[in-house]
């Protein structure tokens, strides 16, 4: 070990300020206040340099993390912002959302070097970091920074359905080649999962709505309110001139636990929780509108960070007794520990081993309590996580004026089966090979209805991939007068 090495190792984790539980309950602010400028520098300069960089190659979009490190810690910030902007159109969103102790963080020597004396740091805050040197940016430049120069149009038009992240990435790569794209979104407003997927108190909304108006800038144009599959088709946007048309409609179709009282009133799908709860009416379909009533007990089920957003929400919405049930034990949640940390200083419940098996409701059909069993772990079972067994005789129940499910999303089957000649499996994932091309000629996909539900910075990946391959297609095209 060098002594430069030693030296850098021997820094301690700078500490991440965030809100007081008691306040940030009161309100859906971030929760993470976020470092100031010397603790940015320091906690920069822990990282080791090393060549192989395995927190870079464990990063979907390949972010030159020590580069952009190694200019920060000299204190040129805008550099490092950049750094990042290299291979990734959406770093400050990714610096929150994604779960870096999987991915960067998780492959981060610093985490696990044994020191002279024993003892042991964290990784390198890299998540934190990265929405720092990207957040300074922008308030520096007084919104995203632009290109120095526009290229000439070409002519060409792209359709982009689906304005989460991959669409979005998908959308910007290709205007900044000169086409001409143009995002359709089924929601009122553009932005996706970012916008009715992510609460305020992980994601700031400024934060979409600032990259929507560069977008926008960019020459991108949004259509929302539009259900590509319902009210347009594939079909019908290729016959208004569009020359190609990227798929990029998530997996936004919540699953459902088929036990009984499902269907009472107060019982409500994660999306339709979370967006009542969090957003403002006119951002909202008309039969979201109604705000959420006032609730005393709200049992969430399921384990993982759509969860964890549900009971946190319930908790700021004046919540007494925020329950959160799931079937297997903390160690196979697949969410991030952090959301789960902040969910238990905010007064959440855990009941762990635990499965709802009915729903009960009221004279009127409103849910009053759910019924739930005790679990033991078996065998693993196909995702390699111990399989839960009943434990008979084991019943009890959940006092509950409102039960949000949350146990995963699948693909939204209705493109596939209004579009001839696009192939999908059976949960309505559309198969494409590794630049993202389809079966039908000119249609492209990435993001969750490809992989199923994955990550903010999966999608944005294949986002990347499938708008250079775009280009090439239509670069082989008959050039075209702009539109």
């Amino acid at each position: 070990m060098t002594h430069e090495v030693a030296r850098r190792l021997a820094i301690s984790v700078q500490p991440v300020p965030k809100q007081d539980p008691e306040a940030r309950k009161r309100n859906f602010d971030e929760t993470y206040i976020g470092f100031d400028l010397n603790a940015a520098r320091v906690e920069a300069s822990r990282c080791i340099q090393c060549p192989s960089a395995p927190c870079q190659e464990a990063c979907p979009v390949d972010n030159d993390i020590p580069g952009a490190f190694a200019l920060l810690e000299v204190g040129d910030i805008l550099g490092a912002a950049d750094k990042f902007r290299e291979t990734s159109n959406l770093p400050e969103m990714c610096g929150r959302l994604c779960p870096q102790e999987k991915l960067c963080e998780g492959a981060c020597v610093v985490g696990f070097a044994i020191r002279p004396g024993g003892e042991k740091e964290p990784p390198v805050t890299i998540g934190k970091l990265e929405a720092f040197c990207t957040d300074y940016q922008r308030q520096e430049l007084s919104g995203y920074p632009k290109p120095r120069y526009l290229p000439e149009p070409t002519g060409h038009s792209v359709a982009i359905i689906g304005s989460g992240p991959a669409g979005l990435a998908v959308a910007e790569q290709l205007a900044l080649e000169g086409h001409a794209p143009t995002v359709y979104e089924s929601w009122p407003e553009p932005g996706g999962v970012l916008v009715y997927g992510i609460p305020n108190f992980k994601m700031r909304k400024n934060i979409v709505d600032d990259y929507i108006r560069h977008l926008e800038e960019l020459g991108v144009k949004f259509v929302c309110n539009t259900y590509v599959g319902k009210d347009v088709t594939l079909d019908s946007l290729f016959d208004s001139g569009f020359e190609a048309v990227f798929l990029g409609t998530g997996a936004g179709v919540g699953n459902q636990m088929e036990i009984e009282g499902e269907g009472l009133a107060g019982v409500y799908s994660a999306t339709e929780f979370l967006v009542r709860g969090n957003l403002s009416a006119d951002q909202l379909p008309s039969h979201f509108r109604k705000p959420l009533p006032k609730l005393t007990n709200v049992v969430v089920i399921g384990g993982g960070d759509t969860s964890m957003d549900c009971v946190r929400t319930a908790i700021r919405l004046g919540s007494e007794h925020v329950t959160c049930v799931y079937r297997r034990t903390e160690a196979e949640m697949l969410g991030r520990g952090e959301e789960r940390k902040n969910a238990r200083e905010e007064g959440v419940i855990f009941e762990m081993l635990t499965l709802p098996v009915r729903l009960i409701g009221d004279e009127n059909g409103h849910v009053v309590s759910v019924e739930c069993q005790r679990m033991q772990l078996g065998e693993p079972d196909e995702s390699g996580r111990r399989r839960p067994i009943p434990v008979k005789g084991s019943e009890f129940f959940i006092p509950a004026d409102a039960v949000a499910i949350a146990i995963g999303y699948g693909a939204d089957p209705v493109v596939p089966q209004t579009t001839s000649g696009l192939k999908a499996d059976r949960k309505a994932l559309i198969q494409v090979d590794r630049q993202g091309q389809t079966s039908r000629p000119g249609v492209f996909a990435g993001g969750d209805n490809v992989n199923g539900a994955d990550l903010v910075v999966t999608a944005l990946a294949d986002g990347r991939r499938a708008a250079q391959a775009i280009h090439e297609y239509l670069e082989s095209l008959p050039p075209r007068r702009p539109r």
